[in-house]
């Protein structure tokens, strides 16, 4: 099998009312933006997956990647990964790419992706993850209301100027809702953006005494407390907080991740396997996290597609028991400007998700929607590569790319 043609699409979706994201604090958020690709194989079998965008910055990632992938074998996970990683050095990480692999390879065996994974199809539990920062009265009466509808466990964002402010936070929401709940807390330190609000980065004594506040209330995990790249401030931390402290979410693939099992810096991984290296390298955090006795819970924060992978990669560990990420900011990030261009995700009264069936990586694409909120920038045929680099390097250096392109694949 081999992919022949390439497809990719800006996704704009507007959202009803604006959206305030903590990990970019002072930015109002209107549209769910992400790029979509869509391959297809000399067989006909189309796989998507979609990557997190702030507005139309990967116009010219086509011209990088048709040269890579296709007439690429989708099926070689290995391979598509090293492609991907070579075509990093020259610009974007692209391992949200390779997911639409995966989606290839469960359609062409007939099984959803977590299978493939030696995984099974079960019911998984959701766990409210609010997005904004919020006064705590207010904070309060939303998370009750959303424990009114099945919810259990949520996750809360601290990542006010003056610790005292985010003290207050928890504890005041902690008095509010009582003891039952289980509430995580993400101070959304991992990746620091300060494009407009300047809040300071924690250091790690204010990441210590946070996590002290936590275990004051109660407050089950806390996560991303400090850089992603501060291995030994998070090494430290670890040592010495009475809280679980998660993270990993962005991290870029195992090569980084590794690091962090060397050092023990994490209670609970949480990559995000469009960021994190995709399907094959979040594949290798979790045996690691069984190897070393820690636990694995991924972020889900980007888009329903996005959803959809990192679901396959929690049902293809059967014995995870940690509630999945479900990101929901009423009124703003709702399941129907979340997800967009697939079917709503919606857990039932018990906050609890059904289990998926369909082949690949679970979801169809409604194509109504995509041509209302999508544009396709890019289109590649491998016919039409093939004209492409006659035009550009002329026919006799064309014919010897071509060859030489053949007997590499022939070694392979």
């Amino acid at each position: 099998m081999k992919i022949t043609e390439i497809e990719l699409y800006h996704v704009h979706i507007p959202l009803r009312h604006t959206f305030w994201p903590t990990w970019i604090p002072g930015y109002p958020q209107t549209h769910n933006r992400f790029t979509l690709i869509r391959l297809i194989t000399n067989e006909g079998i189309e796989g998507w997956s979609a990557g997190t965008a702030m507005g139309e910055e990967r116009q010219g990632l086509g011209d990088l990647l048709g040269g890579y992938i296709i007439g690429a074998d989708p099926l070689d996970i290995d391979r598509m990964q090293n492609l991907l990683k070579q075509a990093g050095f020259l610009g974007w990480l692209n391992y949200w790419i390779e997911p639409a692999c995966w989606d290839i390879a469960g359609k062409a065996k007939g099984k959803p992706v977590y299978e493939l994974l030696g995984g099974e199809a079960r019911p998984i539990e959701a766990y409210c993850s609010f997005g904004e920062l919020h006064e705590p009265a207010k904070r309060v009466e939303e998370l009750l209301a959303m424990k009114e509808r099945g919810f259990k466990t949520f996750k809360l964002r601290a990542k006010a100027i003056e610790f005292k402010d985010d003290v207050r936070l928890i504890s005041q929401v902690r008095k509010g809702v009582g003891d039952d709940p289980i509430i995580g807390v993400d101070a959304n330190q991992g990746w620091l953006t300060s494009i407009v609000d300047r809040v300071p980065a924690w250091d790690l004594k204010r990441a210590t005494d946070f996590a002290k506040a936590c275990a004051d209330n109660k407050i089950a995990w806390l996560e991303e407390p400090l850089d992603w790249h501060d291995y030994d401030g998070l090494a430290a931390l670890k040592k010495v907080s009475p809280v679980k402290i998660s993270g990993a979410e962005l991290n870029h693939g195992w090569d980084e991740i590794k690091i962090m099992f060397e050092k023990d810096c994490f209670h609970v991984y949480q990559p995000d396997a469009t960021f994190a290296g995709g399907i094959a390298q979040v594949k290798q955090v979790i045996d690691a996290c069984h190897q070393h006795k820690r636990e694995y819970s991924p972020h889900t924060w980007t888009n329903g597609i996005g959803f959809y992978i990192n679901w396959n990669m929690v049902l293809a560990d059967k014995g995870n028991t940690h509630p999945l990420e479900y990101p929901l900011e009423e009124p703003s990030w709702v399941p129907e400007f979340r997800e967009g261009i697939i079917d709503p995700i919606i857990p039932d009264k018990n906050a609890m998700l059904k289990p998926f069936t369909r082949p690949g990586l679970g979801f169809e694409i409604n194509k109504k929607l995509l041509k209302k909120y999508g544009k396709r920038f890019y289109r590649q045929t491998e016919k039409g590569l093939a004209f492409k680099v006659i035009r550009e390097k002329g026919l006799k250096a064309a014919l010897e790319l071509k060859k030489r392109k053949g007997q590499g694949q022939a070694q392979n």
